[in-house]
């Protein structure tokens, strides 16, 4: 895999930016550099950190898949002064990409299992590109399966790309916490509605993503209905800072978020669990 050097910026320029939400926009930008823009490679889950200059820079997970190339997206909510200046970008400006860090989906061990997405708000980002990988590959997975959870129907992103997830193979259920006006799907938080439909584990995979108490009642739920921690995995990338191992914020233990992770399985994480 070609890698960008980990220690400095490459220039990237804005091409297209989709408000998502109220507070989420997504920014779609190609290197400055057309080689190094053919030659980039990574694989689903990994980060990069952008960075406006003079200001600093900041972890998200690249949601767009490796199998297609036509640009390199990022989701951002804006909370921070990063993702703030990020936020007051316009098409045509410059940011600098350090990017891929970080391990990824182990979707090779995935093959010919069920496939299933638990998702929350932003976080359906890193489960995006993980989605649309497998969509692309559509021959190589079973059943693929997202339950994705909002707190309202204005809360969610990637709206417009739902009636095609829906046509390349998967099953959406669509969730929100309370009761809303002429909302046609689910209403619950996204660990109830999880247990009511209780997906079989039997050669299942789950990938989940969301607010910290969403996962921890998500795992909750999928250990109840019998997944293995094996079957399990989640990502970190919050806790990431320098993503290259040297400022130490995103140490659990022996393991750092940024060169152990941000990807792992509920098995890893359970052997954590007295650092977190």
């Amino acid at each position: 895999m070609t890698e960008l050097n980990p220690y400095r910026p490459e220039m990237a320029t804005v091409i297209e930016i989709v408000e998502e939400t109220h507070n989420i926009r997504t920014l779609r930008v190609l290197l400055n550099d057309p080689e190094k823009m053919k030659a980039f490679s990574f694989q689903p889950g990994q980060v990069g950190q952008l960075s406006v200059f003079g200001y600093g820079e900041s972890t998200f997970v690249i949601n767009s898949p490796p199998t297609r190339r036509d640009y390199l997206q990022f989701s951002i909510m804006q909370a921070g002064e990063v993702a703030g200046r990020l936020h007051q970008l316009n098409v045509g400006d410059q940011i600098g990409v350090r990017a891929p860090l970080g391990n990824y989906f182990p979707y090779e061990n995935m093959k010919g299992r069920d496939i299933l997405f638990v998702g929350g708000g932003i976080a359906m980002a890193p489960l995006r590109t993980l989605l649309l990988f497998m969509l692309d590959n559509r021959k190589d997975y079973g059943d693929i399966t997202l339950i994705y959870g909002a707190r309202t129907p204005n809360d969610f992103c990637y709206t417009y790309e739902f009636d095609d997830w829906k046509k390349a193979g998967a099953s959406l259920i669509l969730t929100v916490d309370n009761e809303a006006p002429d909302w046609p799907h689910r209403v619950g938080v996204v660990p109830k509605v999880l247990a009511e439909e209780a997906p079989n584990p039997k050669n299942r995979i789950a990938v989940t993503c969301g607010p910290p108490i969403m996962i921890k009642f998500a795992l909750a739920a999928l250990k109840q209905l019998g997944y293995a921690d094996e079957q399990i995995y989640t990502t970190l990338e919050k806790r990431m800072k320098c993503g290259i191992g040297i400022c130490g914020r995103c140490n659990i233990g022996e393991k750092y978020v940024c060169i152990d992770g941000p990807v792992f399985s509920c098995a890893q994480l359970s052997a954590m669990l007295p650092e977190l």
